[in-house]
């Protein structure tokens, strides 16, 4: 069995082993704090980027709104300039982040194209120059995520996590893929494992945890402090209870009843529609409204439709109470 007590990052202890990855477009503000209150022991902001130019957006400001959330308060930049990436961590503290999270994992073409996200990890001094500067700029804990390396015939996710810990980083999250691999074939955590053995600061393993047993194979392999999950808390945010309970028990807590997941799935899309609004909202809750279907619906396509269909909120929530009441009821009339 494992024990939260001894994972801290900076001055916060955090309650589990099971983080919830940052994620453009999923990992919200009523995202992170559904997977916080179902057992995750962080939950990062969306990227925001260290450019001040783009600050002034809409969307950055939601990505900047922690109002109700739980500490600590974790906010993710990105950028490949060290002094903007000190500013916008300074700026960002000042409205209420406690731990700041570096971007250095993305794969995505126009994050990289840019020299951000992974795409970072080519040029070792610059990453030592941003973690240094980041560092001395804030009086939080800094934090960084990464991949195993740009490509498989050059990882240096060791030689970048002695780099962070050497800089003062905080703690260090690694994605068992290359940038190159994106997020195609399976993960490999030998790299997390070398890159345990050589730092002392937490390390978290990431990258096709999809379930209480991997999680703890991943644990115990590799040697991480802790896990965190990306893709796999899509339409199950519940999942981090279920990891939660395997590495404290041994063994996972029995499923959650149909009507507690309907209640979960109706509170969130409440939390969407009052965080974005009526246009925003209905197209964000579709994306979510499509992973729950897929995850618990025998046959979704036909409900995923209607759902996707919804030209309003009022319509859609009609829809998915019913649906999802359906679903309960099913449950019932087999018991």
């Amino acid at each position: 069995m494992s024990s939260p007590e001894r994972l801290r990052i900076g001055p916060y202890q955090l309650p589990s082993e099971a983080v919830l990855a940052p994620m453009a477009g999923v990992t919200d503000r009523p995202f992170r704090i559904l997977c916080r209150r179902l057992g995750a022991g962080l939950a990062a902001s969306e990227m925001i980027s260290a450019d001040a130019r783009l600050w002034n957006t809409s969307k950055s400001q939601r990505r900047r709104d922690h109002t109700g959330e739980p500490e600590p308060r974790v906010v993710q930049l990105a950028g490949a300039d060290p002094a903007a990436l000190a500013e916008a961590a300074r700026a960002n503290v000042a409205l209420g982040a406690q731990i700041i999270d570096l971007n250095m994992g993305c794969p995505a073409k126009k994050v990289c194209g840019r020299l951000c996200g992974s795409a970072l990890l080519t040029d070792e001094p610059l990453v030592a120059r941003i973690l240094d500067a980041v560092v001395r700029a804030v009086d939080v804990p800094v934090t960084l995520k990464i991949r195993t390396g740009w490509d498989r015939e050059h990882r240096n996710g060791v030689n970048i996590a002695c780099v962070a810990e050497a800089s003062g980083v905080a703690a260090l999250a690694v994605h068992g893929r290359t940038r190159a691999d994106f997020y195609e074939g399976v993960a490999e955590y030998d790299t997390i494992r070398a890159i345990k053995s050589r730092v002392r600061i937490p390390v978290f393993a990431n990258g096709d945890i999809d379930s209480a047993q991997k999680a703890r194979e991943v644990l115990d392999f590799t040697g991480a402090d802790g896990v965190m999950l990306g893709r796999a808390s899509h339409g199950a945010p519940w999942i981090f209870r279920a990891v939660n309970g395997a590495l404290r028990e041994g063994k996972s807590p029995p499923p959650l009843q149909r009507a507690d997941v309907r209640d979960i799935i109706v509170a969130h899309l409440d939390s969407l529609y009052l965080f974005y609004g009526e246009e925003t909202g209905v197209r964000i809750a579709r994306k979510h409204l499509g992973w729950y279907c897929e995850q618990l619906l025998k046959s979704p396509a036909p409900t995923r439709r209607e759902l996707m269909g919804a030209a309003n909120t009022a319509t859609q929530f009609a829809h998915a109470v019913k649906h999802f009441d359906d679903w309960v009821s099913e449950a019932a009339a087999a018991a």
